[in-house]
């Protein structure tokens, strides 16, 4: 079936850096637009990054752009995100997302 599962998150100081992975299984990887979002406690799940099939198009919420870096390496089945320059209001669930499928999520939090 088809699975996601993030990786990478934890606890980091505002200005600090920190990579999330998402590895897929279940379907054919490359044919598929894959997807970075984030909830944070009260809030809704908002988009952060998308990628398309080949890296050749890239999308970013605007209160991310310059800081992240979505990726993806299809050899390995696997999109990434560089997050630099992280700030408090980072802070949250971040999730892998293929259309309606959706990884557990891992922690990010952004102390001041």
């Amino acid at each position: 079936q088809v699975q996601l599962v993030e990786s990478g998150g934890g606890l980091v100081e505002s200005g600090g850096s920190l990579r999330l992975s998402c590895l897929a299984s279940g379907f054919t990887f490359s044919r598929f637009l894959m997807s970075w979002f984030r909830q944070a406690p009260g809030k809704e799940r908002d988009l952060v990054a998308s990628v398309t099939r080949s890296n050749e198009g890239i999308n970013y919420a605007d209160s991310v752009k310059g800081r992240f870096n979505i990726y993806r390496d299809n050899t390995q089945n696997t999109i990434y995100m560089q997050m630099n320059d992280l700030k408090p209001e980072d802070t949250a669930v971040y999730y892998c997302n293929r259309r309606d499928t959706w990884g557990q999520g891992t922690q990010v939090t952004v102390s001041a």
